[in-house]
């Protein structure tokens, strides 16, 4: 089982911005399981803190930029690689204005900020999205970009320049240590021609041969030799990494692209968020429905619950011994809605929690040591309620077994309606003798 990663410790990053031209100090810090990556703003009032999620993609011209309320980010995509790129899955990322220093134009300053602050495992197991099937999409601008299966991360990447000039290919496997030798040193780069058009927009302000290659006709002007000679489609694979990470979690696939940018990067992250948004939504087939993994019977020959304090109808799918999918069908006879409330029935949310924790029972309880055994609810800890449950929804009970030693168990557990989550939290409780 894979572990969740997070920083051993914070690391500070100071320097001049690569499109607003302005200091900026960047600080890593650790952030506990299930965190994923958020940026905070110092500079301004309250602190506001921005997502990492392609949801919250607002522009895509020449960098990545994120906005959720009145907070901007700007030009995230190097920073989000090489986090990414290491394997490590939470951090809050601190800065005291709106876009991280550009450094040397590679992620190679931000490996160094990490391997600075040490990465350490997180009790939590890590969980990747692994589509069984191609997604793809293609732009007017001519990207097309593909996610094939795969058991680990493979970027095919095809860079093409104006008119076919440093037209570069490569593929590469993407683990922390190819990342750190192969791609993270790559440069960003600018066409000559591209620069007047930039600067009259506003953008790279902070631009220099210090932090970028300018390619000018058949040359490439640089305060120094090229790094790779294929520097240019190697960056390309950073910022695909840096773009994808705002999925929300890692991926497993082999990822193919064509003329790439952050505008087709962050629409393919858009898509597997959306692949996965329905897998969730997906109700079971009609034959799944009738011939559950578990019917109703076998759940009450697990667990001890009766009417009216049931709140499993059945268990349609099993993921190894540590996943489990349930299934409760909330109608309007349940005995709760007669006082909760009158004539505006809305599921409580103690009874959602209830039904996470009656399934991450039935996943304890297959054990064979635990066989005859009860499972005690002990702890609610992270518990959100995100939106009501009416009579008529069908509550999909997802559960995963964060921890599962001797006589307790930790579990992640989440409610989902429609393909939208409407609670969530993580839960402990005890295993005893009946």
């Amino acid at each position: 089982m894979e572990y969740q990663r997070t920083l051993a410790s914070s690391a500070s990053l100071s320097g001049g911005s690569l499109h607003n031209g302005g200091n900026v100090t960047l600080t890593l810090h650790p952030a506990p399981a299930g965190h994923g990556y958020k940026f905070r703003r110092t500079d301004l009032v309250d602190e506001p803190v921005v997502d990492a999620f392609a949801d919250n993609v607002k522009t895509v011209e020449r960098a990545t930029t994120l906005v959720q309320g009145n907070a901007k980010i700007q030009t995230v995509e190097h920073v989000l690689s090489s986090l990414a790129g290491l394997g490590v899955d939470n951090a809050l990322i601190e800065m005291d204005a709106n876009e991280p220093p550009i450094g040397d134009g590679s992620a190679a300053p931000y490996v160094a900020l990490i391997q600075k602050a040490g990465i350490v495992e997180q009790e939590a197991s890590r969980t990747h999205f692994q589509p069984g099937e191609t997604i793809y999409i293609e732009n007017s601008g001519g990207s097309i970009m593909a996610v094939f299966p795969h058991p680990g991360l493979r970027i095919s990447c095809t860079q093409v320049g104006p008119n076919g000039l440093f037209t570069q290919y490569l593929s590469l496997e993407i683990t922390p240590e190819t990342y750190i030798r192969e791609i993270a040193p790559a440069r960003t780069f600018v066409h000559y021609e591209d620069v007047k058009h930039l600067m009259e927009k506003g953008l790279i302000k902070g631009g220099s041969l210090e932090n970028a290659l300018v390619i000018r006709g058949e040359s490439v002007l640089s305060m120094e030799p090229l790094r790779f000679q294929d520097e240019f489609v190697r960056h390309k694979i950073l910022d695909i990494i840096g773009d994808l990470a705002l999925a929300g979690r890692p991926l497993r696939g082999h990822i193919v692209a064509v003329k790439p940018g952050h505008g087709a990067n962050t629409e393919l992250a858009r898509a597997i968020v959306k692949r996965h948004r329905d897998l969730l939504a997906m109700a079971p087939s009609p034959v799944t429905s009738s011939v559950p993994v578990m019917d109703i019977n076998e759940v009450m020959r697990v667990l001890p619950h009766r009417y009216p304090f049931l709140m499993v109808d059945r268990v349609v799918e099993f993921d190894g011994d540590t996943k489990a999918v349930g299934v409760k069908s909330v109608t309007f006879n349940e005995p709760f809605f007669q006082g909760h409330f009158p004539g505006h029935p809305v599921m409580p949310g103690v009874l959602q929690v209830e039904a996470m924790a009656q399934v991450a029972s039935i996943v304890m309880m297959r054990k064979t040591e635990n066989s005859g055994k009860i499972g005690y609810f002990m702890s609610a800890d992270e518990i959100k309620f995100r939106k009501p449950v009416f009579p008529g929804d069908t509550l999909f009970i997802h559960v995963e077994m964060l921890k599962a030693r001797k006589n307790l168990g930790k579990a992640t557990c989440k409610c989902v309606v429609n393909g939208d989550v409407v609670s969530e939290g993580v839960l402990l409780f005890g295993i005893v003798n009946k």
